[in-house]
């Protein structure tokens, strides 16, 4: 049947459509637009879920039940966040803790976080999703590895089912506690048995590897100075068991260096080797003190990475050389890592970050916002696993995207390329945002009926936590 006698769920026209983000130089632009990844003033349409069709304005589109106007506005895939700590946005610039060394800053944190409950854990995921929609995120891991009382993962899959976000869970772990050599107190690490446990638990009951899921579970001990090598090797062989994904923090802080040297007689990324942790199926965040050698190894072997800008450069003070770690074949992520560091959750704003680390390490030629977007898109979804569904709008995608609210001052005089406009002359949010084909957010305004009675309860919940009341 052709196009114009179709019928769909919702047909946005007079847009300029990134369909896959890809390119850098000079012409990025011009190739984009001839290979068909790029569209100036088309249309996509979105159907049950997934993304039927798109094309330019001289092609005929389907017929819809609601039809949005773009206004000549930017398309682009759902961005997707690969690292995050959404319980951190309760200890939001925490002043004792803001100008710290990673350990120093962990140490000082680490007590606080101890009070999470399962309310306290709700309301920072709902607010954190809320963040990352505006950000034009539309799907989100999240590493919740501090587990003080049970069912805290649980209580986090409630809050983005009632959103309709697009989650991926990261059953985070932590065995070795300051008593055992370890940086986290007692009282939020747990044993090998409950955590293995509780693994087994949330993928039988959450996991979802059909396609079009909304919900999937990855296994996630937090760093090998907050766990022993036989729960990275047991949640490693768990992983196999069940194809699900393994996420870990990895060779993100000097100091991290000494201790790997100290504790297991090996550099991080040996150690991380020895226990079984190179392969495909792994994701780690950071990752900035990998030698070349280190680099290549993991690349070869699958393993991809998460920068993490604004974070790396608020503690740890140099970041992840994407560029580099992409040119060896290296499949390489954005994350916005926690609210208690980079003290923000916006993915436009992390993806701007990549694009003026690289540059400012590689010179003006070294990277592009396509390149970026890439990162923030197709590199992310890699780092998911999740490549074949999310991080693009070629058909049968699922149908997560943003439409870019076009601001009246920061783009006026910006004609000639609109996604390097986009990440340059911001600050850019959402104007209209679309998860599983659903509007989240329609003219800049959250369509989240909960949000009204959440926020009052989670600044409660976060007066709490720091000890002001």
């Amino acid at each position: 049947m052709p196009p114009a006698q179709t019928r769909v769920d919702t047909l946005i026209t007079n847009a300029y459509i990134v369909l896959e983000a890809s390119g850098a130089g000079a012409d990025a632009q011009q190739q984009a637009l001839e290979a068909g990844r790029e569209i100036d003033g088309g249309w996509i349409a979105l159907d049950a879920g997934r993304v039927m069709s798109a094309g330019p304005s001289t092609q005929a589109a389907p017929l819809a039940d609601r039809v949005i106007d773009a206004g000549g506005r930017l398309v682009t895939p759902g961005l997707v966040n690969t690292h995050h700590h959404m319980y951190q946005n309760l200890t939001r610039a925490f002043a004792p803790a803001i100008n710290g060394t990673l350990f120093q800053w962990l140490t000082t944190l680490y007590p606080r976080w101890a009070a999470l409950d399962e309310e306290s854990t709700y309301l920072s995921t709902y607010v954190a999703c809320a963040e990352l929609l505006l950000s034009g995120c539309t799907t989100s891991s999240d590493h919740m590895y501090v587990h003080p009382t049970p069912n805290l993962i649980d209580a986090q899959i409630t809050a983005t089912t009632e959103i309709g976000f697009r989650f991926m869970a990261n059953r985070g772990s932590m065995t070795r506690s300051v008593e055992d050599g370890g940086l986290p107190p007692k009282s939020v690490v747990q044993d090998e048995d409950t955590i293995l446990a509780d693994s087994e638990r949330l993928i039988s009951t959450f996991h979802d590897p059909a396609p079009g899921a909304m919900t999937r579970v990855a296994l996630a001990p937090c760093s090998m100075f907050s766990v022993s090598e036989s729960i990275m090797r047991a949640t490693a062989e768990l992983a196999e068991k069940h194809d699900v994904r393994l996420h870990t923090h990895l060779a993100e802080d000097k100091d991290e260096d000494t201790y790997a040297l100290e504790v297991y007689g090996r550099r991080p990324v040996e150690y991380f080797e020895d226990v079984g942790w190179a392969t495909p199926r792994s994701w780690v965040a950071h990752y900035v003190y990998g030698t070349e050698e280190e680099n290549r190894r993991l690349a070869a072997a699958g393993v991809s990475a998460t920068q993490c800008p604004s974070s790396n450069m608020i503690i740890c003070g140099d970041a992840a050389d994407a560029k580099a770690l992409r040119s060896m074949g290296m499949s390489v992520g954005i994350g916005c890592d926690g609210s208690a560091s980079a003290d923000s959750a916006n993915l436009w704003m992390e993806t701007r970050g990549a694009l003026l680390l690289a540059r400012h390490r590689g010179g003006p030629a070294a990277f592009s916002a396509r390149e970026a977007l890439n990162m923030a898109t197709l590199g992310s979804a890699a780092n998911l696993g999740w490549a074949d569904e999310i991080g693009h709008l070629r058909p049968g995608a699922c149908a997560d995207l943003v439409m870019w609210e076009s601001a009246p001052l920061s783009q006026t005089g910006a004609f000639t390329d609109p996604v390097e406009a986009w990440v340059r002359s911001g600050p850019a949010r959402a104007w209209h945002s679309f998860v599983d084909g659903k509007a989240l957010i329609e003219s800049g305004e959250l369509k989240l009926a909960g949000l009204e009675n959440i926020l009052p309860r989670h600044r409660a919940a976060a007066r709490t936590m720091q000890g002001l009341d």
